[in-house]
């Protein structure tokens, strides 16, 4: 019986400790419905993108190649590449979860968004709750199927319903995630060197400049990480 007391116990804190992200990212579901309409899809293929491959940027990017006529390989591929930071958090999070049984790794690598692993790739793998990341990841499920049935329905209803700015969700989502992760002077460097450093490639017109921002992050955190060490 205390077994399955702290299960749900666990459940409930992983819930709540995911709410601000969730309640973050209802615009972002918002627009990723209408744009499903939008794209020419129908209600049932617009929540089953939602449903089945649970990723938002991958789901916008997704529709729009949809809209744009790309072929199908065109968008695995693109799809691809976005999506792989994901096989990053996945070896991360490995030794948390390696012990657990299949019905589980199978069930939190489905979770496992940028969201959760905000909120649960920090822990030590021997602190690691499986049930705590559950609550956090399933919440977190259901909430972003719920705002994408609320923009399909809403965008029959509204046209064009992704020109009223609901795009500042997904900014606001990241913002969420990366400014409680600053705890060091690495960190909060790599974060301000990729924040100058896109803008200045995006005002410069350059294609690739949110990559090559990413990249001069990642090269400044690492860098700064051992000057601060020594």
């Amino acid at each position: 019986m205390d077994k399955e007391v702290n299960k749900a116990r666990s459940l409930l804190k992983g819930t709540i400790a995911m709410m601000p992200l969730s309640l973050a990212v209802v615009p972002w579901g918002f627009l990723a419905g209408s744009f499903a309409i939008d794209s020419g899809l129908t209600p049932l293929e617009g929540q089953a993108m939602s449903a089945i491959l649970f990723a938002g940027a991958a789901q916008l990017v997704a529709m729009g190649m949809i809209k744009a006529g790309a072929s199908v390989m065109t968008m695995v591929v693109t799809i691809f590449f976005i999506t792989s930071r994901h096989f990053l958090y996945g070896l991360s999070m490995r030794s948390h979860i390696s012990h657990l049984p299949m019905r589980w790794r199978v069930c939190l690598g489905f979770l496992l968004t940028d969201e959760l692993f905000a909120l649960c790739g920090h822990h030590k793998p021997n602190h690691f709750d499986p049930w705590y990341a559950l609550g956090a990841g399933f919440s977190f499920y259901l909430i972003w199927n719920f705002a994408t049935f609320v923009g399909i329905v809403v965008g029959a209803q509204i046209p064009d319903l992704q020109h009223y700015g609901l795009e500042f969700a997904i900014a606001a989502t990241f913002i969420a995630i990366v400014v409680p992760n600053i705890k060091s002077w690495p960190v909060l460097l790599a974060a301000l060197s990729g924040l100058v450093s896109s803008v200045v490639l995006s005002y410069l017109g350059i294609e690739s400049g949110l990559v090559i921002a990413s990249l001069i992050g990642m090269s400044v955190g690492y860098f700064a990480e051992g000057w601060f060490k020594s």
